[in-house]
């Protein structure tokens, strides 16, 4: 008997006004698991939207998974909507409506050029130009529902709307299939990623770690990490048994705890997501007696780089070639012998560090 096939169909919504949304805005799941990261829009961005809108230039339409037809697995918020593509135009109109942006003081109304209205918010308008901020209110949002009762062809349309769009690698892993990226997600939320990096993560940087930790665990040792190992993993892993999987995503979270732990919050020697795999293998190889030093010595381990490359700029004679290596392999941070050689080094260096420090300490004992 073959299996019933899987609910799936695209078809645009009933029109309705913006007020209609603003009015169930707490309906609308705004982060089911294939979204990109919200808020990468600037103020003048979403400006501009509402630009659009007031002025009756068409607004690209927006899709939705619409849940009202019945339950479905997929609706993990219990909520009657969930954005699929267009969460950046909607934020920039609840922000409009919550007096959080106005428009651009370039603004022009083209049906009375004459007024200034540059500056002014959606209750400025409310209060004043009644007319105006009506034609925002009634704005007939063009939404494409979709129905669906499976993650796969909802993902898959989300990677298919924006595939001529400049999404990340990380962007597009987070809607593939299968269970890795499921867990890739719970590995980013640590409180790690939430506290301790100081890099940028709106265009999924901390996806992208979380996934390069993952990867070399799985794998047991250090691997090539750049976009085409991270897919293929992530693809390979929906046809394999889940359990090594979750065994080294719960290794990845422990050694997490344990660098929580050592690094400071938004800590500046956390400022590139490149070095991340190297620290979480040198941290995840140290004896637990040593883990409270780490931090300091990676202080000393930037600074005494830092003094190295001031010295090839100035010609010195004492230049330390291993230093110039290490930062060399830092602008190829994903092949495999950029991990393996710079790891070496700073086992090495940690070693040296370790000894001096140990030999003061018997110095000043004596």
């Amino acid at each position: 008997m073959s299996a019933p096939h899987s609910r799936f169909k695209v078809q645009q919504m009933d029109p309705k006004p913006l007020l209609w949304w603003k009015a169930r805005r707490a309906k609308i799941d705004m982060n089911p698991p294939y979204q990109r990261r919200g808020r990468l829009w600037s103020d003048a961005d979403k400006a501009y939207l509402i630009d659009s809108i007031l002025n009756g230039f068409d607004v690209p339409k927006l899709y939705m998974a619409d849940f009202t037809w019945g339950d479905s697995p997929l609706n993990q918020s219990r909520l009657p909507y969930a954005i699929i593509d267009g969460k950046q135009r909607l934020e920039a109109i609840f922000d409009f409506f919550d007096g959080k942006i106005v428009l651009n003081d370039d603004f022009i109304f083209r049906a009375q050029p004459d007024l200034h209205l540059g500056g002014l918010g959606y209750k400025d308008l409310k209060d004043n130009y009644g007319e105006i901020a009506e034609i925002f209110e009634t704005y007939p949002l063009t939404i494409m529902e979709v129905l669906a009762d499976t993650e796969d062809p909802i993902n898959e349309l989300f990677i298919r709307l924006n595939r001529s769009k400049s999404l990340t690698g990380a962007e597009i892993r987070n809607a593939m299939h299968g269970p890795a990226p499921d867990i890739v997600r719970q590995i980013s939320r640590h409180d790690f990623f939430a506290v301790n990096i100081s890099f940028s993560v709106k265009r999924g940087a901390d996806l992208n770690a979380a996934a390069k930790l993952l990867l070399i665990e799985y794998r047991g040792k250090f691997v090539e990490t750049k976009k085409r190992n991270l897919d293929q993993f992530v693809q390979e892993s929906s046809k394999n048994e889940p359990i090594q999987l979750e065994l080294s995503a719960r290794r990845v979270m422990e050694v997490l705890d344990e660098m929580s732990a050592i690094f400071l919050p938004r800590d500046n020697i956390l400022g590139s997501e490149g070095i991340l795999p190297v620290y979480y293998w040198f941290i995840r190889s140290l004896e637990e007696s040593k883990s409270h030093q780490v931090r300091e010595f990676l202080v000393a381990f930037q600074n005494v780089r830092k003094e190295n490359r001031e010295l090839t700029k100035l010609g010195g004679t004492d230049i330390n070639p291993l230093l110039v290596e290490f930062d060399n392999l830092n602008r190829s941070t994903n092949d495999l012998h950029s991990h393996e050689r710079r790891f070496e080094i700073l086992a090495t260096f940690f070693a040296k560090w370790t000894k001096r420090r140990l030999m003061a300490s018997f110095e000043t004992a004596s």
